[in-house]
């Protein structure tokens, strides 16, 4: 089995796909990114849960700095769009250009042959036109597959969902059962 990154944002879904994906006997490295000031409270918070988790499963632990990339690429585009009146959604705009972007770039440059998150979506090869096709995850009242619906073919064949075939409460379930700290989260 190759290297992956996990994208850990310091929340008991990209945990549990972390655990699940070191289970399938993956080499795993967590990797975090920073887009607000790395000094504020929630940024600081999440990447010292982030670094609780790879400490507890034993992986090693990456802090990639976008602040830059997240400010001109979401942040800007969002303004610019809401002062004409329109309803951009920068989540969508993160994922596509941020997170399977400059975080995939990041994962690759440290040798991961896939990116893995906790996004509630799945994927599925076509057998017929060999593209990968994405899908609403099992929970439809977690379902983030509309947040990843601007990623290319070559970020979906790079991407991993482990937690996308789980509902919200196997999730927690699973961390509280395998005892990690972020589990009420």
């Amino acid at each position: 089995m190759g290297r992956v990154a996990v994208a850990l944002s310091g929340g008991v879904d990209s945990a549990v796909a972390a655990a699940l994906t070191l289970r399938q006997g993956h080499e795993v490295l967590g990797i975090t990114m920073v887009v607000l000031g790395s000094d504020s409270g929630p940024t600081r918070s999440a990447v010292q849960d982030a670094q609780a988790v790879c400490r507890q499963l034993g992986i090693a632990h990456h802090v990639v700095d976008f602040q830059q990339e997240f400010a001109r690429n979401v942040v800007g585009p969002f303004l610019e769009e809401y002062a004409r009146g329109r309803t951009p959604n920068p989540c969508a705009r993160c994922n596509s250009s941020v997170k399977f972007g400059s975080l995939l770039e990041a994962a690759r440059a440290l040798g991961a042959e896939a990116l893995v998150t906790g996004h509630h979506a799945r994927l599925r090869s076509d057998p017929v036109s060999g593209r990968v096709r994405l899908l609403r995850g099992r929970d439809p009242r977690k379902d983030q597959s509309y947040f990843l619906a601007c990623l290319t073919q070559q970020q979906l064949a790079l991407a991993r969902f482990p937690v996308g075939e789980m509902d919200k409460a196997g999730v927690r379930a699973l961390a509280g059962a395998l005892g990690l700290e972020v589990a009420g989260r």
